[in-house]
């Protein structure tokens, strides 16, 4: 993989599990065990990176615990604490119409119906009933419900999400 490749952050490394080098995972997917659907991460922490590849992994409740290869004591476990686990945006898998990743849309700019420029997706957030856009702009921050009320476009190639969303909400 090339240093131009996109990663994406999709959890990070809460402490460890045992003696035999497991470690306890906080994955910010939508199914705790996603993150074994990817065989290597990357792990950055403090400007460091480290290609690790999964030995074995299970989820207990909401948490995922793994084991790397090479990683077989409790100290060695230990020292990636901390790390942020990233994945290659290239190896996610192909979304269905109207499906978006969340690391698609940050960034992206958010324009109403009226094409006045809101802002940029800083953020998503879930509250249980949907996801929600956290944009941040001239006007302010902006919370937007992402559904089809008030989504009206997703413009991937240029970036942009055009919204049924006034100044005065």
């Amino acid at each position: 993989m090339t240093n131009t490749q996109q990663w994406v952050a999709m959890g990070y490394i809460k402490g460890v599990f045992g003696v035999k080098g497991w470690l306890k995972i906080a994955a910010n997917t939508e199914y705790t065990d996603s993150l074994l659907d990817y065989p290597q991460w990357q792990l950055r922490k403090d400007g460091k990176t480290l290609t690790v590849s999964i030995e074995a992994g299970k989820a207990v409740g909401d948490e995922l615990q793994v084991k790397f290869e090479g990683i077989d004591d409790r100290d060695h476990a230990f020292s990636l604490r901390g790390y942020t686990i990233e994945i290659p945006r290239s190896e996610f898998a192909p979304t269905e119409e109207d499906e978006f990743y969340w690391a698609d849309l940050v960034g992206m700019t958010v324009t109403n119906r009226e094409a006045l420029i809101l802002g940029t997706v800083k953020n998503l957030m879930e509250t249980g009933a949907n996801d929600v856009l956290v944009i941040d702009g001239e006007y302010g921050q902006k919370l937007i419900p992402f559904v089809s009320q008030y989504i009206q476009h997703v413009d991937t190639e240029q970036q942009i999400i055009t919204v049924d969303w006034g100044l005065d909400y």
